[in-house]
């Protein structure tokens, strides 16, 4: 059964337009027009995708997707922001408040499919076997949960497939974008600014309070998992 994706957005015609062309691609389509009634929808039926507009009467793009995160149920649930706002300082406060992908408006309708089929194939990947483990963290690939010294750690969809990657390739130092090719895919274009934002949010769910920062940044070269930032 092909994913199923809620359109959030206000405005009629693109609303309509996007429907049009998800279901053209096989998406089964759910639509709000505004932030009360999404949340309302995710909780009525979950949606495998989101595209959620920033500026929504009622209640905001923003606050929708940090009430989102918020829930344990959707915590992990794919969101793409559409905004007129193209701001950097725009974009980077919607990765942070938890969105996983972010378009500005007027967008190419190609590449917002393209992103789609790229999120929705790193947030529901093969099923795995086994486990992934570097120092106190433990990755648990068939149940799709991490601990890090046996308490449980949250992580989006994003951060669950960066953190595989570093426990995949401990000590190794990855330039942003080698991480974007292995992370994000090579078919998709993300700004290495937004890898940024996801270390700092991958940092955060794993060190907790008083966690050892086990990621190393090296200046003018990248990130590893590695011991000796901790």
């Amino acid at each position: 059964m092909k994913p199923s994706i809620l359109i959030v957005e206000d405005e009629a015609a693109l609303a309509t337009m996007l429907r049009y062309n998800l279901e053209k691609e096989g998406y089964r389509v759910a639509e709000a027009g505004d932030g009360e009634e999404a949340l309302t929808a995710v909780a009525e039926r979950k949606p495998d995708l989101i595209l959620l507009d920033w500026m929504l009467p009622s209640l905001s793009g923003i606050e929708v997707c940090r009430q989102l995160r918020r829930r344990p149920e959707t915590r992990e649930l794919p969101i793409i922001m559409l905004t007129a706002r193209g701001e950097e300082g725009d974009k980077i406060r919607g990765l942070n408040t938890g969105a996983d992908d972010y378009m500005t408006k007027p967008f190419s309708l190609p590449e917002l499919l393209a992103r789609v089929r790229a999120l929705l194939r790193r947030t529901q990947p093969v099923p795995q076997k086994g486990q992934l483990a570097f120092a106190d963290i433990v990755m648990d690939l068939a149940a799709h949960k991490v601990t890090r010294a046996e308490r449980a750690v949250h992580l989006g969809p994003t951060e669950f497939r960066l953190l595989q990657f570093f426990l995949q390739h401990p000590y190794t130092v990855f330039s942003r974008e080698e991480l974007l090719n292995a992370v994000w895919g090579p078919d998709i274009y993300v700004e290495p600014r937004t890898v940024d934002v996801h270390i700092r949010r991958l940092r955060k769910a794993l060190n907790g309070e008083d966690g050892a920062d086990l990621i190393r940044t090296v200046r003018a070269a990248g990130y590893a998992l590695d011991l000796e930032g901790a």
